[in-house]
C-alpha cells in the first residue's frame, strides 16, 4: 500500500519506520521534521509501516498530504529501510526510528553543513534527551576511510546525513540484528566528504520493548551470531579493498571483535560460549585482537582477554 502526494525532487528524503509504535510517539517523530526549516518541496517523508497490528493511518488523517505512506507485511528493520530507499527521491538521506525524534536546534546546524558544504556525510551525535544545546563547531572535510582511521566508529544509521548517490548497490542485510554496524562503515568508505560534528541532533528513546531491550535467550544469542556473521563479511570485503580502505576497516573489525567478545560475556556470563566465540574469532585469524592504540577501552580489553586468568575475571565483573 503507498499513499502519496509529492512530486518535486526534495533536498533531503527523512525515512521513518514503525512497527507497532505508539501513535504519540511517531506523531512527535513526523512534527519533529514538520518543524525543521525546510520546505515542502525541500523534504519528502516516507513512513515505512513493517506490517504493524494496527496501521497508524488514522492518528496521521490531518497530516497525510505531508507524507509518502507505505505498508509492507512484517519483514524487520532492513527490510523496511530498503523499501525507503527504494522510492526516495531526495539528494540526502535521514533514517529516523518511530519511536525517536530529531532535536530541532541541533539539526538545524547539520543542515546548514550539508546546504553549504556540499558533504558525502554528515555525522552528528544523539542524546537520550529530546533537548540539547546546539554544539556549532565541526570537523571536515575529510575522506570516509580518513574518518575510520582516527575516529571511533558509531554505527547507527540514524546518526548521520547522507548523500544518496554514494549508496549504489549497497543495503541492508534483511533478517539480521545490528545491521547498522555492516551497512555504515561500508557507506563510509564510499564517502569522499566527510563532515562531524558533536551536535547532538537526535533524540534516541530508550524503551523495554525495543529489540535492543530484548532478554530472551534465543533473542540474545541471535545477536551474538549476527554479529559474528557481520565480523566475517566485514572481513572478506576488507581483504578486497586497496591498502587505506583495508587498514580502515581493519579497525572497525578489530573493535567490532571486542564488542563480541564482550557481548558475549554480558549476555551469555558462560565461560564455554565465550571460549566458542574466541574460537569463531581464531578460526579467521582475528584472534588474539590486533595489538594496537585504537582506544584505551580496546587496550584493556584486549590484555586481559588474552589470559585465562583475564577471562575469569571479565566473566566476574561484566554485568
Amino acid at each position: 500500500m503507498q499513499i502519496s502526494t509529492q512530486n518535486s525532487k526534495p533536498q533531503i528524503s527523512f525515512i521513518i519506520t514503525t512497527y507497532n509504535i505508539d501513535d504519540e510517539m511517531l506523531r512527535s517523530c513526523i512534527d519533529s521534521i514538520l518543524r525543521l526549516s525546510l520546505s515542502r518541496d525541500d523534504r519528502e517523508i516516507i513512513l515505512v509501516d513493517d506490517g504493524s497490528d494496527l496501521p497508524p493511518l488514522t492518528s496521521l488523517s490531518d497530516i497525510i498530504d505531508e507524507i509518502i505512506y507505505i505498508r509492507q507485511r512484517n519483514q524487520g528493520l532492513s527490510a523496511a529501510r530498503n523499501r525507503g530507499l527504494q522510492i526516495a527521491n531526495g539528494e540526502y538521506i535521514q533514517f529516523v526510528d518511530g519511536d525517536d525524534m530529531l532535536i530541532q536546534a541541533p539539526y538545524e546546524h547539520c543542515l546548514d553543513i550539508a546546504r553549504y558544504h556540499n558533504p558525502d556525510m554528515v555525522i552528528f551525535d544523539t542524546s537520550h534527551r529530546p533537548t540539547s544545546e546546539v554544539a556549532f563547531e565541526y570537523n571536515g572535510p575529510i575522506s570516509g576511510s580518513e574518518y575510520m582511521h582516527s575516529y571511533n566508529l558509531h554505527a547507527t544509521a540514524c546518526g548521520y546525513i547522507f548523500r544518496r548517490s554514494i549508496l549504489h548497490t549497497l543495503r541492508f542485510t534483511p533478517g539480521i540484528l545490528h545491521e547498522d554496524e555492516e551497512f555504515t562503515p561500508q557507506l563510509l568508505l564510499r564517502a569522499e566528504r566527510v563532515f562531524s560534528t558533536k551536535a547532538k541532533a537526535y533524540y534516541y528513546r530508550q524503551r523495554s520493548q525495543s529489540i535492543m531491550h530484548n532478554n530472551n535467550r534465543r533473542h540474545q544469542l541471535k545477536r551474538l551470531h549476527d554479529t559474528r556473521d557481520i565480523i566475517f563479511r566485514l572481513q572478506y570485503l576488507a581483504s578486497t579493498l586497496p591498502e587505506a580502505d583495508r587498514v580502515a576497516l581493519n579497525r572497525r573489525i578489530a573493535q567490532l571483535s571486542m564488542d563480541y567478545l564482550y557481548n558475549t560475556i554480558l549476555l551469555t556470563h558462560s565461560s564455554k560460549h565465550l571460549d566458542i566465540a574466541i574460537q569463531n574469532l581464531r578460526s579467521k585469524g582475528l584472534f588474539p585482537l590486533p595489538d594496537k592504540d585504537y582506544t584505551k577501552k580496546y587496550m584493556l580489553f584486549r590484555k586481559a582477554i588474552n589470559s585465562r586468568l583475564g577471562r575469569r575475571m571479565l566473566l566476574l565483573s561484566i554485568h
